[in-house]
């Protein structure tokens, strides 16, 4: 599977935009077992099969950092 806005910066993106594990633990700066490891707990963004290939979208991954930082923030 291969993208064609991976040149277009994070915040820019479409909402609907699908990416892959990989992406995602790019823009989140973890390493993919991590992404592996928190989507076998159900604790990172939502992803979804097509076909063969394992997708999210853009802005199921801003809900999650958003989800993130209120929790962190509750927590001070």
């Amino acid at each position: 599977m291969t993208t064609t806005t991976t040149h277009v910066p994070f915040p820019e993106r479409d909402a609907e935009e699908l990416m892959t594990l990989s992406e995602v633990a790019d823009i989140l700066r973890v390493p993919i077992n991590t992404m592996r490891w928190w989507r076998q707990r159900g604790v990172g963004p939502e992803f979804f099969k097509i076909g063969r290939h394992l997708v999210t979208t853009v802005g199921d991954v801003r809900r999650f950092i958003r989800e993130q930082r209120r929790q962190q923030q509750g927590a001070l």
